[in-house]
C-alpha cells in the first residue's frame, strides 16, 4: 500500500473486499459447524504453492485479515484452524512463510491449543495483535482432505469476493446507457450509500487492464481524455447546444466525490483493490485539482461485441482452432481447462494454479480477469493426457502457451486434480428477460416455442426457435415449459478403449434371441426370420459408462414408473439410455441398436475412498455415484448392434450415451464415442476408438477419411 497507513488498509477492505477465500468458522468435530466465540472470526488460506486444503492461515479480526506467526505452532493448533476452515482435522503445518509472506496485521503469537478447543480464540496466545514476529514467520497449515459434515466446500484457491457494485464502469456519453455491456466511461467505487470516483493523476493504461479486466473484458484502448476533459468544463447550455453530436455528454452534471487518488497498478492484478493507491481525507470536494475522473475503455471480447467488429473478430478467430477451453462449466465463463497439444485435447494438472494463470486463460478466451482459481476437478473430471502442471504465468502472458510449465509423467497428477476457472464476465442485462419458472396456473400467454438450444447460449432469445408463429399459443397452460436449475450435474463418457478391446462378432442362434426381440434388440429383418432356426449376426462389445461430473447420475423418472420388463426380469429406468450405429463415411444409419437402461448401478468406483451407492438388486436405487462407472458386459443381452444386414465395407461406430437428453449433465459435447471399422464380411476390426471432442478439428477429418473408407469399400 505504499505510505497507506493501517487506518486505510481498513477503509480499504470496507470499500472493496479481498480477493481471497473468506471461510466461516466451524464446529471443531462432527455432526456440524457453529461459530466461533468471541468476536466474530473467519478464516481462509492463502499463499502459494498450495491446494484447497493447505495455504498460510489468515484470521479476519476487528474488520482486518492478519497472519498467525509460527512461534510454538503445534499439531494442536493446526487441528483447531482446520476444523474453522471445514475439515475434520489437520495432518501437518508450516512454518517460516513456506506458502509466503502475508501483508497487514499478525494477529496471533505464541498461540498454544490442547486440540479440542472450539475456537482458536480459545487457546492460550499473547492476545489479539500482541506479536514480535515478522511475515517470514507465518504459519501455514495442512488440512486432511475430508469435510465436516454440513460445512459447504467452496475448494477455491483464491477468489475475487467484491460484488459487481462494488466497482462500475458508468457511461457518461449519449445513448451509451442503453446499449450492454458498457465498455466505457468513468471509474467508479462504492463509497457508502453511493458511488464516488478516482482521481486521474498518474493513471495509465495498467491501470485501465485491471479495471476492464473486472469487468469482464480481455483489454483495454486508449481514451481520449481531452474530450471528457472538456466536457467537464463545457458550461451546460454548450452541451445542450451540441444536440447534434453522437457523443455529446448527458446535460445533467453530477456532483464529483472522489475517494482514491495516486492508484498504480501493475496490469496483473485481478482486482483494483491489489493495486496501491491512497484515499482522500476529510473533505474531498477541493480534490483532484489537476485532474478528472477516471475513464477507461475496454475491447469487449467475441462473444460480448456487437456489429462490424463482431464479426471481423469471428472471421479472424475461425482462421483457426483455438488452442485452449472450457469444459464442464454451469455458466458462460467457467469451467475445466482444456488445452490442445499434439491433436489431442487434455487437461492442467492444479499443482501451482492460482489467479495469475487463470487470468491469463480468460482473457485468451476473450473473458476478463480471473475470478477464482479452481482446483481438485471442481468443475468435473476431465479425460485422456493431462498436459501440463505446475503452470507460472506471470500475468502478462497472451497465452497460456506462454507461461512456464512442467511436462507430466504418470505419477505425478491424476484427473480429480484437473484445473478449472471462473471469468468475469460483463454485465449484458440478460436476466430482465423473459426467462423464469413459476406456477403454470398464472401463465397468460406463450411467448416461445420450438425452442431449441446448442448449450452455450446466454439466453433463450439466442436460441433456435419458432418465428412469430408460435405452435401452442392457444394451448392453455398445460404445455408451459419449467425448469430446475442447479449449479452441479452429471457428465456421463464412455471408456473408449474397452469398446476397442473387446469388439468382436458372434452369429447367435434365433432360438437365445426370444427376449431380445422382445425389447426391440435386433434389426426390423429379424421379424422376417424363421424363428426359431437360422441366426442373427451380433457386433457385440463392452460399454464402461464413468460418471466424472459434479453430481450423480439418476434417472429421470422415479421408481414407481419404472417399467417391468419379465422376460429379462428387470426394471428400465430409462427408456433409452444409449444409442448404437453403424454409420457410412456421410453419416447414413446402415445398423442400429438401443439399450434401455435395464439396471444402472455402480460396477466399481475409481477411488478406494468412494463409495458405491447404486444396485439394481432387489429395485434397489439406479444410478451412477460420481467417481464410479457402470459395465455392461459384451455377453449380456442387448449389448450389441445386429449387423446381419450389413454389406462388407468400411464404417463407423458410434456409440452415444443419453442421446435423448433426458438427464441433465453439464457437457453432452463428450456422449459420443467414434470408432473406424472395417468389416469383410466374416471379421471386424475396430479401431481408433475415441471420445467425440477429444480430438483436434484436423485429426477428426482424418479420422472420417482414412484410406478406403471414403468409397466404402474393403481395400
Amino acid at each position: 500500500m505504499g505510505s497507506c497507513s493501517t487506518w486505510a488498509w481498513q477503509e480499504l477492505l470496507v470499500l472493496l473486499s479481498s480477493l481471497w477465500l473468506w471461510v466461516g468458522s466451524a464446529q471443531p468435530t462432527p455432526p456440524g459447524p457453529t461459530h466461533a466465540s468471541g468476536p466474530q472470526l473467519k478464516f481462509r488460506l492463502a499463499g502459494y504453492p498450495r491446494k484447497h486444503n493447505e495455504g498460510r492461515v489468515e484470521v479476519f479480526y476487528n474488520d482486518e485479515w492478519g497472519t498467525i506467526c509460527d512461534d510454538d505452532f503445534t499439531l494442536a493448533n493446526a487441528h483447531v484452524l482446520c476444523r474453522h476452515l471445514g475439515f475434520v482435522a489437520a495432518t501437518g503445518w508450516a512454518h517460516s512463510a513456506k506458502y509466503g509472506k502475508g501483508v497487514g496485521r499478525i494477529w496471533l503469537d505464541n498461540v498454544n491449543c490442547a486440540g479440542g478447543e472450539k475456537s482458536i480464540g480459545d487457546c492460550k496466545h499473547r492476545g489479539w495483535g500482541n506479536s514480535d514476529c515478522s511475515h517470514e514467520e507465518d504459519a501455514g497449515v495442512i488440512c486432511k482432505d475430508e469435510r465436516i459434515p454440513g460445512f459447504k466446500d467452496s475448494n477455491v484457491i483464491e477468489t475475487e469476493q467484491s460484488h459487481v457494485e462494488e466497482v462500475r464502469l458508468r457511461p457518461v456519453v449519449s445513448g451509451a446507457r442503453r446499449q450492454l455491456p458498457v465498455t466505457e466511461g468513468i471509474v467508479e467505487v462504492r463509497y457508502k450509500d453511493g458511488w464516488a470516483q478516482i482521481c486521474d493523476e498518474g493513471w495509465d493504461s495498467q491501470n485501465s487492464r485491471v479495471v476492464c479486466g473486472m469487468m469482464g473484458f480481455p483489454a483495454e484502448k486508449k481514451v481520449n481524455r481531452n474530450f471528457y476533459k472538456q466536457a467537464k468544463s463545457q458550461p451546460k447550455q454548450k452541451r445542450r447546444e451540441d444536440i447534434g453530436s453522437k457523443k455529446r455528454l448527458f446535460s445533467e452534471r453530477q456532483q464529483l466525490n472522489y475517494r482514491l487518488h495516486s492508484v498504480s497498478c501493475t496490469g496483473t492484478e485481478v482486482h483494483l483493490s491489489m493495486c496501491t493507491f491512497e484515499f482522500y481525507r476529510g473533505n474531498a470536494s477541493a480534490a483532484c485539482g489537476a485532474g478528472m475522473p477516471a475513464v477507461v475503455s475496454c475491447v469487449p471480447g467475441p462473444l460480448f461485441a456487437t456489429g462490424n467488429a463482431h464479426k471481423k473478430k469471428q472471421r479472424q478467430q475461425q482462421q483457426g482452432q483455438p488452442r485452449i477451453r472450457l469444459k464442464g462449466g454451469a455458466k458462460v465463463g467457467e469451467g475445466r481447462v482444456e488445452v490442445l497439444k499434439n491433436s489431442e485435447w487434455g487437461t492442467i494438472c492444479d499443482d501451482r494454479w492460482n489467479l495469475l494463470s487463470a487470468s491469463v486463460v480468460c482473457r485468451e478466451l476473450g473473458f476478463g480477469s480471473a475470478k477464482e482459481a479452481l482446483t481438485g476437478a471442481r468443475m468435473g473430471q476431465g479425460t485422456g493426457p493431462i498436459h501440463m502442471n505446475e503452470v507460472q504465468c506471470l500475468g502478462t502472458e497472451k497465452s497460456l502457451w506462454s507461461c512456464p510449465f512442467k511436462n507430466i509423467t504418470q505419477e505425478d497428477c491424476k484427473h480429480t486434480e484437473d484445473a478449472a476457472i471462473r471469468c468475469n464476465i460483463p454485465y449484458m442485462g440478460y436476466e430482465n428477460l423473459e426467462t423464469w419458472y413459476w406456477d403454470a396456473s398464472n401463465v397468460t400467454e406463450m411467448v416461445l416455442s420450438g425452442v431449441k438450444c446448442a448449450g452455450h447460449e446466454m439466453s433463450l432469445s439466442h436460441c433456435q426457435h419458432h418465428s412469430a408463429s408460435l405452435n401452442c399459443k392457444n394451448t392453455g397452460t398445460r404445455f408451459a415449459a419449467g425448469v430446475i436449475c442447479s449449479e452441479t450435474a452429471s457428465d456421463l463418457l464412455l471408456h473408449a478403449p474397452l469398446v476397442q478391446e473387446t469388439a468382436y462378432i458372434e452369429d447367435r442362434p434365433l432360438h437365445m434371441l426370444y427376449c431380445a426381440a422382445e425389447e426391440n434388440c435386433l434389426s426390423s429383418s429379424a421379424r422376417l426370420a424363421n424363428w426359431p432356426y437360422g441366426h442373427r449376426r451380433l457386433l457385440r462389445f463392452s460399454s464402461q459408462i464413468h460418471n466424472n461430473g459434479r453430481a450423480d447420475f439418476r434417472p429421470k423418472a422415479g421408481r414407481h414408473s419404472w417399467v417391468w420388463h419379465e422376460c429379462h426380469r428387470h426394471y428400465h429406468s430409462m427408456d433409452i439410455f444409449t444409442h448404437y450405429d453403424i454409420l457410412t463415411p456421410n453419416g447414413t444409419k446402415v445398423a442400429e441398436g438401443h439399450k434401455a437402461s435395464f439396471c444402472l448401478e455402480d460396477t466399481e468406483c475409481e477411488e478406494a475412498d468412494v463409495a458405491k451407492r447404486y444396485e439394481c438388486a432387489n429395485f434397489g436405487e439406479q444410478g451412477i455415484t460420481v467417481g464410479c462407472w457402470d459395465l455392461y458386459r459384451h455377453d449380456i443381452d442387448c449389448q450389441w448392434i445386429d449387423i446381419t444386414d450389413v454389406k462388407p465395407g468400411n464404417y463407423i461406430l458410434q456409440v452415444v450415451i443419453n442421446p435423448n437428453f433426458e438427464v441433465a449433465e453439464s457437457d453432452f459435447t463428450n456422449n459420443a464415442m467414434k470408432c473406424n471399422c472395417k468389416y469383410d464380411g466374416h471379421r471386424i476390426w475396430v479401431h481408433s476408438c475415441h471420445i467425440g471432442d477429444a480430438l483436434s478439428e484436423e485429426a477428426n477429418k482424418r479420422f472420417e477419411q482414412y484410406p478406403g473408407q471414403l468409397n466404402n469399400q474393403i481395400s
